[in-house]
C-alpha cells in the first residue's frame, strides 16, 4: 500500500472520528444548563428584578406548565422568557444583511425544575453560535450575551 493511500485512509478516519465527537458533543456545547441557587418561584421572581436592572425587557414570557396543563398534560415548573436588549436588536435589525437572525431574537431564557427538586436556568450558547456569522452579529451577540451571562450569575451557584 502507498503512503499515499495509507495518508487519504488516515485522513478520512480522522475527520469521521472528529465529526462523531462533535456530532455527540454538539448539544452541549450549543445550550448551557446552571442549577439556580433559589427555589423556583424565588428564581423567577429575582430573574425578572435583574433583567430591569440591567436595563433590558421582558418582551414575552410563556408559562409552559399552564399551557400544557390546559392540553391535559403535566409536566413539572418551566417558564420560557424572551429578553430584548433595545440597544442590541436595534443594531442587529437596522442592516438588511444581519436580519438573518432574527428567528434568535429576542434572547430565550428558560427556567425550570427538575424531578430531583432543583431549579435550573438554561440559555442558547450565544458566544459560540454568533461566531460563524462574524461581522456585526457576532460583535453584537457577544456584548449581549456577556450581559444576560452578568444577569444570570446573580441566580446561578
Amino acid at each position: 500500500m502507498s503512503k499515499l493511500l495509507i495518508g487519504v485512509i488516515g485522513a478520512v478516519a480522522g475527520l469521521l472520528i472528529a465529526f462523531i465527537f462533535i456530532y455527540q458533543a454538539a448539544p452541549e456545547l450549543m445550550m448551557v444548563e446552571d442549577e439556580s441557587k433559589y427555589s423556583f418561584d424565588e428564581t423567577v421572581e429575582v430573574f425578572e428584578e435583574e433583567v430591569r436592572e440591567a436595563g433590558w425587557s421582558i418582551a414575552g414570557s410563556h408559562d409552559m406548565q399552564e399551557i400544557l396543563e390546559g392540553h391535559g398534560h403535566d409536566v413539572i415548573s418551566i417558564k420560557i422568557f424572551e429578553l430584548c436588549s433595545s440597544k442590541y436588536s436595534a443594531e442587529i435589525l437596522k442592516l438588511d444583511d444581519e436580519r438573518i437572525v432574527s428567528p434568535l431574537m429576542p434572547c430565550r431564557i428558560s427556567i425550570y425544575e427538575k424531578s430531583d427538586g432543583n431549579t435550573y436556568v438554561t440559555r442558547m450558547n450565544s458566544t459560540l453560535m454568533a461566531r460563524p456569522f462574524g461581522g456585526v452579529i457576532n460583535e453584537v451577540m457577544q456584548k449581549a450575551a456577556e450581559e444576560t451571562e452578568e444577569i444570570i450569575e446573580k441566580i446561578i451557584k
